[in-house]
Formats: structure tokens, C-alpha cells, sequence
């Protein structure tokens, strides 16, 4: 009788996210899509046979764990209308396990906004202070990418400048996997450390920031509507793979907004028309994040200025004189910033998206 009860609920509960997460229409696009990427004719035009691709991609992870649980359920609810008792401690594990499944499903339900099923653009900037900022950029590229192993969401090199001694000057990665800007958008202004720096012959106490910008990939037009009277284009030499100078060609891109003196600009891809579709997605994720900062109706209404602000102080990292990180906005904090640094941020994304 008690499994039947959790049962009940576990079934509603599920019933109601699978709705208000439209999982059918969901399904029904997918099999639209696999219908479209099976035609040989798709692939006459490459790009847009990628991302919809990409787009199946997504939705196959998406929709398909919630399809498993569905079928697990249908399956221990005909265990308990057939009264199969003698399987009580087998139903009740099963029923704790799909609770505990559930439980993490649930997390899409706080995710609301209009971008946060999209992939992401995850940029870190070292900030002043010289080669203690750009360890400290280091550090936080390091653990967004063990959070990206643990959390298998895969993490593309888009720019990377190194430091002349240690850690990073920038480094931008596109993010995909189920729900990415929705997940990494707590992570989006300043953060700040606190140690005694390893690069001061006195081990002197030592503050470093970097900034971290969170924009989601809009790779449509549909959502942010750009006036191309409104953008210059320039080309300008980019090197090989590895920095080969032997390499360079005229494929990098660098887009500005003009109206709002924003400016993305791309060397990574193959060619320049593929450096030109990952500026304007990227760019796009820029205004759409502004946008949304600056409560304005359009990007028409933005004002110039940076995506993100270094005012934007949104967690402490504290190694010394105790350890603690405590993010700004929540007052969410651990105290095992090791940890932390190794990737177990969780803890800061639920409580931002609880908040």
C-alpha cells in the first residue's frame, strides 16, 4: 500500500513536468528531424544540415530519459494493480530509484527562461594583476571543465590566449548537453580569490579576479533580429593550428556592433565563413544577454557596454586566512574550496536557480 502511495505521486508529479515540459511536441520534432537528416538533400547545404543535427542531437538526449522513466512507470504500476506482493522489496527499490531519478529530472522545471534549453558560450577574462589574475583565470577554466566531465556536457576551444607565465590571458568554449546556458547562467559576473599568492617571494596575501560571461547560442535569427547595416566586418590574419605562422590565412573574423560597440571576433574555424556563423551566433548571445541585464524591449533599446560588468562581483573564493566560498547573490557557500575548484559547483547552480 505504501509503494502504491508513492507511486500515485511519483505518476502525477511526473505527468505534470512531462507537460509543462511538452515533452510530446518535443518527441514530435525529433521524429520530424530524423525524418529531415535521413534525405541525402539535406547535406546539399552543410550548415544547416549541422545544426539540425545538432539540434536531434539534443532532444534525442533530452527526450529519451524521460521516455525510460515513463516506461518504468508503466511498469511497476502493472507489478502493483496485479498484486505481485512477492516482489515488495524489489518494487520498493525500484520506486526509491525512480524518485531519486526523478528528482534530478525536476531541475529543467526551474528553467524557464527563453534561452535556457540553448547551448552556451562560456568566455573567462583574466583581470588586472598580471601573471596572479591569470592563474586565477586558470584555475577557473580548469574546474568549469571538470564540471563539464562530471556533468557530460561537452566543451569545444573556440580562443584560448595563454599567459607568459602561468595560467590564461581568455579562453572562450562553446558548451553543449542538455539544458546548458540554463545551468551555467548562475556563473555569469566576477569572481574573486583570496590566497597567499604562490608568486610573491614574501607569500604575501594576494586578491585576483577574473570574469566569466555566460551567453547562450542563438544560431537563428528568428530570436535576435540584427540590423546588418548595424555590424562591421573585418578580416584579418589568423595562424594554423598549433601557431604555425606558416598557416596563416585571411579566415579570421572580428563583428561590431556598432550601436552598442559590442565586438566578438573569431579565428578558430577551418574557414571564414564558418569563423563568420560562430561570431554572429556568438554575437547574438552577447545582445541577447544585454537585453536581458538591461530589462530592454529590444536590442534596438540597448545601451553600449560590455555584456557582463566587472562590477558584477558575484562569488568569493577565500584560501586564506580560512576557506570558504560563498557566492554573493544566494549566500550559498562551501567550505571544502578544493573541492570546489575540482568542479563540485552544484551546489551555487541549484541554489541560484532556487532562488
Amino acid at each position: 500500500m505504501q509503494n502504491q502511495k508513492r507511486l500515485e505521486t511519483l505518476s502525477q508529479e511526473f505527468n505534470s513536468a512531462w507537460e509543462k515540459l511538452a515533452i510530446d511536441q518535443k518527441i514530435q520534432e525529433q521524429e520530424k528531424l530524423e525524418e529531415e537528416v535521413s534525405k541525402p538533400e539535406l547535406w546539399l547545404d552543410p550548415e544547416n544540415a549541422r545544426k539540425k543535427n545538432e539540434r536531434l542531437a539534443r532532444l534525442k538526449e533530452e527526450v529519451s530519459v524521460w521516455q525510460i522513466l515513463k516506461v518504468q512507470l508503466s511498469d511497476i504500476s502493472e507489478l502493483l494493480r496485479l498484486g505481485e506482493t512477492d516482489l515488495d522489496a524489489e518494487i520498493e527499490e525500484q520506486v526509491s530509484a525512480m524518485e531519486s531519478t526523478f528528482k534530478k529530472l525536476k531541475k529543467s522545471l526551474r528553467l524557464t527562461g527563453p534561452y535556457d534549453h540553448n547551448n552556451a558560450v562560456l568566455r573567462i577574462t583574466s583581470g588586472a594583476g598580471g601573471i596572479e589574475a591569470m592563474d586565477w583565470a586558470g584555475m577557473l577554466e580548469r574546474m568549469y571543465l571538470r564540471f563539464f566531465e562530471k556533468n557530460n556536457f561537452k566543451a569545444t576551444l573556440l580562443e584560448r590566449t595563454a599567459g607568459e607565465e602561468a595560467g590564461i590571458k581568455t579562453a572562450v568554449y562553446e558548451v553543449s548537453g542538455i539544458d546548458a546556458y540554463g545551468t551555467l547562467k548562475s556563473e555569469h559576473g566576477t569572481h574573486r580569490l583570496v590566497r597567499l599568492s604562490p608568486f610573491n617571494a614574501n607569500n604575501l596575501r594576494q586578491t585576483s579576479f577574473s570574469l566569466v560571461e555566460v551567453l547562450p547560442i542563438i544560431d537563428s535569427d528568428n530570436d535576435i533580429k540584427i540590423n546588418e547595416k548595424d555590424l562591421r566586418i573585418d578580416t584579418y590574419h589568423s595562424g594554423g593550428h598549433g601557431g604555425q605562422s606558416v598557416n596563416t590565412t585571411n579566415s579570421a573574423i572580428r563583428i561590431t556592433h556598432i550601436p552598442t560597440n559590442t565586438v566578438v571576433a573569431i579565428q578558430n574555424e577551418r574557414s571564414q565563413l564558418q569563423n563568420k556563423e560562430k561570431a554572429m551566433e556568438i554575437l547574438r548571445g552577447k545582445l541577447a544577454q544585454m537585453q536581458i541585464e538591461q530589462q530592454a524591449e529590444s536590442i534596438d533599446k540597448l545601451r553600449a557596454g560590455e555584456s557582463a560588468s566587472w562590477g558584477q562581483q558575484i562569488r568569493n573564493y577565500v584560501m586564506q586566512p580560512y576557506k570558504l566560498v560563498k557566492d554573493t547573490r544566494t549566500k550559498y557557500e562551501e567550505t571544502d574550496v578544493d573541492a570546489v575548484l575540482d568542479g563540485k559547483i552544484e551546489g551555487f547552480i541549484n541554489a541560484y536557480l532556487e532562488n
